[in-house]
Protein backbone atom coordinates (compact mmCIF):
# COMPACT_ATOMS: atom_id res chain seq x y z
CA UNK A 1 0.00 0.00 0.00
CA UNK A 2 1.61 3.57 -0.68
CA UNK A 3 1.72 6.22 2.17
CA UNK A 4 -1.00 8.28 -0.06
CA UNK A 5 -3.50 5.71 0.44
CA UNK A 6 -2.91 5.65 4.68
CA UNK A 7 -2.39 9.28 4.94
CA UNK A 8 -5.75 9.88 2.70
CA UNK A 9 -7.63 7.09 4.75
CA UNK A 10 -5.70 8.90 8.11
CA UNK A 11 -7.04 12.41 6.84
CA UNK A 12 -10.48 11.88 7.32
CA UNK A 13 -12.10 13.36 9.87
CA UNK A 14 -14.66 15.79 10.11
CA UNK A 15 -15.27 16.21 6.66
CA UNK A 16 -17.48 13.61 6.47
CA UNK A 17 -20.37 14.83 9.12
CA UNK A 18 -23.30 15.34 7.33
CA UNK A 19 -26.41 17.37 8.24
CA UNK A 20 -24.05 19.82 10.54
CA UNK A 21 -20.58 21.01 10.46
CA UNK A 22 -18.20 20.79 12.93
CA UNK A 23 -15.87 23.27 14.61
CA UNK A 24 -12.81 22.38 12.68
CA UNK A 25 -9.74 22.00 14.77
CA UNK A 26 -7.72 24.90 13.96
CA UNK A 27 -10.52 26.73 15.10
CA UNK A 28 -11.51 25.53 18.73
CA UNK A 29 -11.61 26.95 21.63
CA UNK A 30 -12.89 26.82 24.96
CA UNK A 31 -14.59 23.53 25.80
CA UNK A 32 -14.23 22.21 22.24
CA UNK A 33 -10.51 22.54 21.99
CA UNK A 34 -10.16 20.93 25.59
CA UNK A 35 -11.85 18.06 24.15
CA UNK A 36 -10.34 17.36 20.74
CA UNK A 37 -6.71 17.73 22.53
CA UNK A 38 -7.54 14.86 25.06
CA UNK A 39 -9.37 13.07 22.29
CA UNK A 40 -6.31 13.13 20.09
CA UNK A 41 -4.21 11.96 23.15
CA UNK A 42 -6.19 9.27 24.47
CA UNK A 43 -7.89 8.20 21.58
CA UNK A 44 -5.53 8.64 18.86
CA UNK A 45 -7.35 10.94 15.91
CA UNK A 46 -9.98 13.33 16.03
CA UNK A 47 -12.55 10.52 15.30
CA UNK A 48 -15.68 12.14 13.57
CA UNK A 49 -18.20 10.48 16.00
CA UNK A 50 -17.11 12.65 18.61
CA UNK A 51 -16.56 15.61 16.98
CA UNK A 52 -19.67 15.80 15.00
CA UNK A 53 -21.17 16.53 18.40
CA UNK A 54 -18.97 20.13 18.13
CA UNK A 55 -21.84 22.63 17.41
CA UNK A 56 -23.16 21.66 21.00
CA UNK A 57 -19.34 21.79 23.35
CA UNK A 58 -21.35 20.42 26.22
CA UNK A 59 -22.37 17.69 24.14
CA UNK A 60 -19.32 16.75 22.76
CA UNK A 61 -17.79 16.81 25.93
CA UNK A 62 -20.41 14.35 27.55
CA UNK A 63 -19.95 11.88 24.40
CA UNK A 64 -16.29 11.68 24.94
CA UNK A 65 -16.66 11.36 28.71
CA UNK A 66 -19.01 8.28 27.84
CA UNK A 67 -16.48 7.10 25.33
CA UNK A 68 -13.24 7.69 27.07
CA UNK A 69 -13.93 6.61 30.68
CA UNK A 70 -15.79 3.36 29.43
CA UNK A 71 -13.81 2.07 26.84
CA UNK A 72 -10.53 4.17 26.73
CA UNK A 73 -9.51 4.82 30.23
CA UNK A 74 -8.18 1.98 32.24
CA UNK A 75 -10.28 0.29 34.12
CA UNK A 76 -11.03 -3.60 35.14
CA UNK A 77 -11.92 -5.27 32.34
CA UNK A 78 -9.39 -5.32 29.23
CA UNK A 79 -9.58 -3.33 26.42
CA UNK A 80 -9.88 -6.38 24.52
CA UNK A 81 -13.06 -7.42 26.20
CA UNK A 82 -14.40 -3.86 25.86
CA UNK A 83 -13.50 -4.37 21.91
CA UNK A 84 -15.76 -7.03 21.75
CA UNK A 85 -18.59 -5.26 23.66
CA UNK A 86 -18.29 -2.47 21.08
CA UNK A 87 -18.07 -4.23 18.12
CA UNK A 88 -21.22 -6.94 18.92
CA UNK A 89 -23.53 -3.54 19.98
CA UNK A 90 -22.55 -2.22 16.83
CA UNK A 91 -23.40 -5.48 14.96
CA UNK A 92 -26.46 -6.30 16.98
CA UNK A 93 -27.57 -2.08 15.96
CA UNK A 94 -26.69 -2.94 12.06
CA UNK A 95 -23.74 0.37 11.94
CA UNK A 96 -21.23 -1.16 10.10
CA UNK A 97 -19.22 2.33 10.82
CA UNK A 98 -18.78 1.22 14.10
CA UNK A 99 -18.32 -2.11 13.46
CA UNK A 100 -15.93 -1.40 10.77
CA UNK A 101 -13.78 0.84 13.66
CA UNK A 102 -13.63 -1.49 16.48
CA UNK A 103 -13.43 -4.82 14.49
CA UNK A 104 -10.34 -2.96 13.27
CA UNK A 105 -8.86 -2.18 17.15
CA UNK A 106 -10.22 -5.82 18.68
CA UNK A 107 -7.91 -7.61 15.65
CA UNK A 108 -4.93 -5.14 16.72
CA UNK A 109 -5.83 -5.87 20.50
CA UNK A 110 -5.24 -9.98 19.36
CA UNK A 111 -8.61 -10.62 18.93
CA UNK A 112 -8.78 -11.05 14.82
CA UNK A 113 -11.04 -14.36 15.17
CA UNK A 114 -13.81 -12.72 17.00
CA UNK A 115 -13.45 -9.38 15.15
CA UNK A 116 -14.01 -11.92 11.85
CA UNK A 117 -16.76 -13.76 13.39
CA UNK A 118 -18.50 -10.44 15.00
CA UNK A 119 -18.25 -8.64 11.47
CA UNK A 120 -19.96 -11.43 9.83
CA UNK A 121 -23.03 -11.94 12.09
CA UNK A 122 -21.64 -15.14 13.40
CA UNK A 123 -20.22 -14.79 17.08
CA UNK A 124 -21.87 -17.89 17.64
CA UNK A 125 -18.67 -19.71 16.15
CA UNK A 126 -16.02 -17.30 18.38
CA UNK A 127 -13.52 -20.14 19.36
CA UNK A 128 -12.88 -18.42 22.94
CA UNK A 129 -16.08 -19.24 25.34
CA UNK A 130 -15.81 -15.87 27.36
CA UNK A 131 -15.27 -14.20 24.65
CA UNK A 132 -18.24 -15.63 22.27
CA UNK A 133 -20.50 -15.23 25.84
CA UNK A 134 -19.49 -11.45 26.19
CA UNK A 135 -20.55 -10.90 22.72
CA UNK A 136 -24.09 -12.65 22.85
CA UNK A 137 -24.32 -10.82 25.79
CA UNK A 138 -23.55 -7.31 24.37
CA UNK A 139 -25.47 -8.06 21.62
CA UNK A 140 -28.98 -8.59 23.57
CA UNK A 141 -28.39 -12.11 24.47
CA UNK A 142 -30.38 -13.24 27.99
CA UNK A 143 -26.49 -14.61 29.20
CA UNK A 144 -23.89 -12.45 31.59
CA UNK A 145 -20.82 -12.24 31.15
CA UNK A 146 -18.55 -14.23 33.86
CA UNK A 147 -17.42 -11.12 35.65
CA UNK A 148 -17.35 -9.35 38.84
CA UNK A 149 -18.70 -5.92 39.85
CA UNK A 150 -16.62 -3.48 38.44
CA UNK A 151 -15.78 -4.97 35.15
CA UNK A 152 -19.33 -5.70 35.14
CA UNK A 153 -20.18 -2.03 35.23
CA UNK A 154 -17.30 -0.70 32.82
CA UNK A 155 -19.11 -3.15 30.48
CA UNK A 156 -22.81 -1.74 30.41
CA UNK A 157 -20.89 1.51 29.91
CA UNK A 158 -19.49 0.39 26.99
CA UNK A 159 -23.07 -1.11 25.88
CA UNK A 160 -24.47 1.86 26.69
CA UNK A 161 -21.57 4.52 25.21
CA UNK A 162 -22.12 2.56 21.66
CA UNK A 163 -25.82 2.48 21.77
CA UNK A 164 -25.99 6.17 22.11
CA UNK A 165 -22.72 6.17 19.45
CA UNK A 166 -24.44 3.97 17.10
CA UNK A 167 -27.25 6.15 16.17
CA UNK A 168 -25.46 9.38 16.34
CA UNK A 169 -23.20 7.84 13.52
CA UNK A 170 -26.20 6.69 11.50
CA UNK A 171 -27.96 9.74 11.55
CA UNK A 172 -24.51 11.77 10.77
CA UNK A 173 -22.05 9.92 9.12
CA UNK A 174 -21.93 7.01 6.52
CA UNK A 175 -21.50 3.38 6.68
CA UNK A 176 -17.37 3.27 6.48
CA UNK A 177 -14.39 5.35 8.31
CA UNK A 178 -12.44 4.17 4.91
CA UNK A 179 -12.77 7.22 2.04
CA UNK A 180 -14.83 6.57 -1.25
CA UNK A 181 -11.45 7.16 -2.78
CA UNK A 182 -9.80 4.02 -1.33
CA UNK A 183 -10.56 1.76 -4.06
CA UNK A 184 -12.07 -1.72 -3.29
CA UNK A 185 -8.83 -3.73 -3.86
CA UNK A 186 -7.20 -1.57 -1.17
CA UNK A 187 -9.43 -1.56 1.35
CA UNK A 188 -8.62 -4.81 2.78
CA UNK A 189 -4.86 -3.56 3.22
CA UNK A 190 -5.88 -0.27 4.42
CA UNK A 191 -8.09 -1.90 6.99
CA UNK A 192 -5.24 -3.50 8.29
CA UNK A 193 -3.23 -0.31 8.50
CA UNK A 194 -5.42 1.29 10.07
CA UNK A 195 -6.15 -1.44 12.46
CA UNK A 196 -2.32 -1.24 13.60
CA UNK A 197 -2.43 2.68 14.13
CA UNK A 198 -5.58 2.43 16.28
CA UNK A 199 -4.23 -0.48 18.39
CA UNK A 200 -4.71 0.05 21.92
CA UNK A 201 -1.84 1.18 23.79
CA UNK A 202 -1.29 2.01 27.28
CA UNK A 203 -4.71 2.77 28.83
CA UNK A 204 -4.64 6.50 30.18
CA UNK A 205 -5.45 7.16 33.90
CA UNK A 206 -8.92 6.87 34.53
CA UNK A 207 -11.21 10.43 35.18
CA UNK A 208 -9.70 13.20 32.51
CA UNK A 209 -13.02 13.74 30.92
CA UNK A 210 -15.00 14.12 34.01
CA UNK A 211 -13.89 17.74 34.77
CA UNK A 212 -15.05 18.82 31.37
CA UNK A 213 -18.63 19.03 32.93
CA UNK A 214 -20.29 20.14 36.31
CA UNK A 215 -20.89 17.59 38.70
CA UNK A 216 -24.27 15.91 38.82
CA UNK A 217 -26.19 13.55 40.64
CA UNK A 218 -26.34 9.49 39.62
CA UNK A 219 -29.71 8.56 38.19
CA UNK A 220 -31.44 5.78 38.92
CA UNK A 221 -30.97 3.78 35.85
CA UNK A 222 -27.84 4.33 36.10
CA UNK A 223 -27.10 1.63 38.76
CA UNK A 224 -25.33 -0.65 36.92
CA UNK A 225 -22.29 2.02 37.55
CA UNK A 226 -21.24 1.53 40.88
CA UNK A 227 -19.29 -0.81 40.26
CA UNK A 228 -17.39 2.05 39.28
CA UNK A 229 -17.31 5.26 40.73
CA UNK A 230 -15.32 6.97 37.80
CA UNK A 231 -17.80 5.80 35.02
CA UNK A 232 -20.91 6.43 36.97
CA UNK A 233 -19.17 10.34 37.67
CA UNK A 234 -18.86 10.38 34.21
CA UNK A 235 -22.14 9.27 33.10
CA UNK A 236 -24.17 11.12 35.54
CA UNK A 237 -22.37 14.55 34.67
CA UNK A 238 -22.85 13.60 30.52
CA UNK A 239 -26.50 13.01 31.19
CA UNK A 240 -27.33 15.96 32.59
CA UNK A 241 -25.57 18.04 30.24
CA UNK A 242 -27.49 16.32 27.22
CA UNK A 243 -30.85 16.38 29.38
CA UNK A 244 -30.17 20.44 29.87
CA UNK A 245 -29.47 20.81 26.04
CA UNK A 246 -32.58 18.91 25.31
CA UNK A 247 -34.44 21.34 27.14
CA UNK A 248 -33.16 23.98 25.33
CA UNK A 249 -34.03 22.53 22.69
CA UNK A 250 -37.82 21.39 22.65
CA UNK A 251 -40.72 20.72 24.94
CA UNK A 252 -41.90 18.43 28.31
CA UNK A 253 -44.73 17.05 25.66
CA UNK A 254 -42.18 16.39 22.78
CA UNK A 255 -39.82 14.61 25.49
CA UNK A 256 -42.74 12.77 26.84
CA UNK A 257 -43.67 11.32 23.86
CA UNK A 258 -40.65 9.89 23.30
CA UNK A 259 -39.77 8.17 26.57
CA UNK A 260 -43.45 7.15 26.72
CA UNK A 261 -42.34 4.91 23.00
CA UNK A 262 -39.11 4.13 24.95
CA UNK A 263 -40.80 2.64 27.66
CA UNK A 264 -42.94 0.05 25.66
CA UNK A 265 -39.98 -0.74 23.25
CA UNK A 266 -38.88 -3.81 22.65
CA UNK A 267 -35.70 -2.95 21.01
CA UNK A 268 -36.70 -4.03 17.41
CA UNK A 269 -36.60 -1.59 15.22
CA UNK A 270 -40.42 -1.05 14.26
CA UNK A 271 -40.96 -0.84 10.88
CA UNK A 272 -39.97 -0.45 7.36
CA UNK A 273 -41.37 3.28 7.00
CA UNK A 274 -41.85 6.14 9.12
CA UNK A 275 -46.02 5.68 9.50
CA UNK A 276 -45.80 4.06 13.00
CA UNK A 277 -44.25 7.60 14.26
CA UNK A 278 -47.88 9.56 12.92
CA UNK A 279 -49.97 7.74 15.80
CA UNK A 280 -47.58 8.96 18.67
CA UNK A 281 -46.97 12.77 17.32
CA UNK A 282 -51.66 13.77 17.13
CA UNK A 283 -51.70 15.70 20.44
CA UNK A 284 -48.86 17.55 19.82
CA UNK A 285 -48.68 21.11 18.37
CA UNK A 286 -48.14 20.84 14.76
CA UNK A 287 -44.68 23.03 15.16
CA UNK A 288 -43.35 20.14 17.54
CA UNK A 289 -44.44 17.58 14.98
CA UNK A 290 -41.15 17.80 13.52
CA UNK A 291 -38.68 17.52 16.25
CA UNK A 292 -40.60 14.78 17.94
CA UNK A 293 -40.31 13.06 14.89
CA UNK A 294 -36.89 13.26 14.68
CA UNK A 295 -36.17 12.11 18.36
CA UNK A 296 -38.56 9.58 17.53
CA UNK A 297 -36.63 7.71 14.40
CA UNK A 298 -33.42 8.79 15.98
CA UNK A 299 -33.95 6.31 19.24
CA UNK A 300 -36.07 3.75 17.95
CA UNK A 301 -35.12 3.16 13.98
CA UNK A 302 -31.87 6.35 12.85
CA UNK A 303 -31.75 4.45 9.70
CA UNK A 304 -35.11 6.41 9.10
CA UNK A 305 -34.06 9.92 9.75
CA UNK A 306 -33.52 11.01 6.13
CA UNK A 307 -32.86 14.55 4.30
CA UNK A 308 -36.31 14.85 4.64
CA UNK A 309 -36.58 14.47 8.15
CA UNK A 310 -33.91 16.86 8.45
CA UNK A 311 -35.25 19.42 6.49
CA UNK A 312 -38.37 19.60 8.51
CA UNK A 313 -36.79 20.08 11.52
CA UNK A 314 -34.37 22.87 10.17
CA UNK A 315 -37.98 24.47 9.39
CA UNK A 316 -38.37 24.78 12.96
CA UNK A 317 -35.10 24.85 14.81
CA UNK A 318 -32.77 26.08 11.87
CA UNK A 319 -29.10 26.24 14.00
CA UNK A 320 -27.02 22.99 14.13
CA UNK A 321 -26.53 23.12 17.90
CA UNK A 322 -29.92 22.15 18.23
CA UNK A 323 -30.35 19.33 15.82
CA UNK A 324 -27.09 17.87 17.53
CA UNK A 325 -28.74 18.34 21.26
CA UNK A 326 -32.29 16.74 20.05
CA UNK A 327 -30.40 13.95 18.10
CA UNK A 328 -28.07 13.29 21.54
CA UNK A 329 -31.10 13.28 24.20
CA UNK A 330 -32.89 10.53 21.93
CA UNK A 331 -29.82 8.20 21.41
CA UNK A 332 -29.10 8.51 25.01
CA UNK A 333 -32.54 7.99 25.95
CA UNK A 334 -33.10 4.64 23.98
CA UNK A 335 -28.61 4.31 25.43
CA UNK A 336 -29.84 4.73 28.38
CA UNK A 337 -33.61 2.15 28.14
CA UNK A 338 -31.60 -0.88 26.94
CA UNK A 339 -28.63 -0.55 29.16
CA UNK A 340 -30.93 -0.93 32.10
CA UNK A 341 -32.33 -4.17 30.82
CA UNK A 342 -29.02 -6.03 30.39
CA UNK A 343 -28.52 -8.90 32.09
CA UNK A 344 -26.82 -8.05 35.19
CA UNK A 345 -28.00 -4.48 34.96
CA UNK A 346 -30.52 -4.74 38.29
CA UNK A 347 -28.16 -6.91 40.16
CA UNK A 348 -25.26 -4.32 39.99
CA UNK A 349 -27.79 -1.77 40.87
CA UNK A 350 -28.71 -3.93 43.76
Amino acid sequence: MTPTVVRLALRRTLRDVKYVRPVRPRRATGLVRSVYTQLERDFGLLAPPIGLHSPSPGVLAASWAMLRESLVAAGVASRADKEVVAAAVSQANACPYCVEVHGMALASAGRAEAAAAIADDRAADIGDPATRRLARWAAGGDVEPEVGPAALSELIAVAVSFQYLNRMVEVFLGRSPLPDAVPESARATTRAVLGRFLRPGEAPAAGSAVDLLPAAGTPADFGWAAGNPVVAEAFARAAAAIEAAAERVTSPAVRAVVLRELASWDGRPPGISRVWTEPALVDLPEDERPLARLALLTALCPSQVDDQVIEDFRRVRSDDAALVELAAWASLSAARTLGARMPGAVATTA
